[in-house]
């Protein structure tokens, strides 16, 4: 299935969203004021492209690089690397936007730059089987694992509702910034997988979030005191079906879209109406969306950001 351009600026522009044709494929950006008086982007949408010279153009849009790493810092990139799948089934995130996320990190002056998740399948597999683990490594990343709870330290919440505290990463929580970078997906309990359930990774037990409440506490873990400073949000291949794991090539579609926002909620409402282009997903079912509104993380109301045109 094709989407059409119509189709795209219908679904993306979410009504206000000011949108523009690039070389790339079709843009969308919203901004806001700063205090200084400056337009701010804090949200881009491309379409049409290969993951790496997507990722570019949006870092563009959103004022470089260097708005988000300075030099000598310490960066996490936090991917899905869940599922022992390759690349072509969708069930991580795209190696190649990983890197292209590296390269710009270096490129900024980072100290240090280090790729994990707290994956589903045995981790080794998921690491290699991926892509992610050998393409970070070559790029120049430290590849951490995850599989053990000594990498993680206790981590107090007090904004949660049902998840009052977690063992979080130390890669979370001794970097001087992280990036989360989801893929998109369909996932069977909480409808969708995108940027805020992306933080389940960073914790060591996700079963808790099963106990107390699995959308609770996907809001919940998105209190934590150090946020993402950006979530980039793969859709270059989307899991349409048999979600967060998939069966075969049948669950993918092949859709080359990029979402890029430092507002978790709404980066996720924006590709959650992306993804009901290919498979019926009312907003309303995804019942996290609305509980980090509640919580202050963003807005589901992308047009209340701001917006600005841009011709990139």
């Amino acid at each position: 299935m094709k989407i059409t351009r119509h189709e795209f600026l219908k679904t993306v522009a979410l009504g206000g969203l000011s949108t523009t044709l690039a070389s790339l494929g079709k843009i969308s950006l919203l901004a806001q004021e700063g205090a200084d008086g400056a337009k701010k982007v804090d949200f881009v949408a491309l379409l049409g492209g290969e993951p790496a010279p997507m990722f570019e153009k949006g870092m563009a849009a959103l004022g470089g690089i260097e708005r988000f790493v300075k030099k000598g810092d310490r960066v996490t990139i936090k991917p899905n690397i869940g599922w022992d799948k390759t690349p072509e089934l969708a069930g991580n995130t795209n190696p190649d936007l990983v890197v292209a996320l590296i390269n710009a990190c270096k490129d900024a002056g980072a100290k240090e730059i280090v790729v994990f998740d707290n994956t589903c399948d045995n981790w080794r597999m998921c690491y290699e089987h991926s892509g992610i683990e050998a393409a970070a490594k070559k790029a120049g990343a430290i590849v951490m694992p995850a599989n053990e709870e000594r990498y993680y330290r206790e981590t107090a919440l007090p904004k949660g509702v049902a998840l009052k505290s977690a063992m979080i990463h130390q890669a979370i929580l001794d970097c001087d910034v992280w990036f989360n970078v989801p893929v998109l997906k369909n996932h069977g309990g909480a409808k969708m997988t995108i940027a805020m359930k992306n933080l389940m990774g960073v914790v060591w037990d996700r079963q808790a979030f099963h106990r107390k409440g699995l959308d609770q506490s996907i809001a919940d873990i998105g209190t934590l005191a150090k946020p993402a400073a950006l979530n980039i949000v793969d859709a270059y291949r989307i899991m349409k079906t048999n979600g967060p794991r998939g069966r075969n090539a049948s669950d993918v579609e092949l859709t080359k879209a990029l979402f890029m926002s430092t507002d978790p909620v709404a980066v996720d409402t924006a590709a959650t109406k992306f993804f009901g282009q290919f498979v019926n997903m009312p907003l309303e079912n995804v019942k996290y969306l609305p509980m980090g509104e509640a919580h202050k993380l963003g807005t589901m109301d992308v047009s209340a950001l701001g917006q600005e045109r841009f011709k990139l």
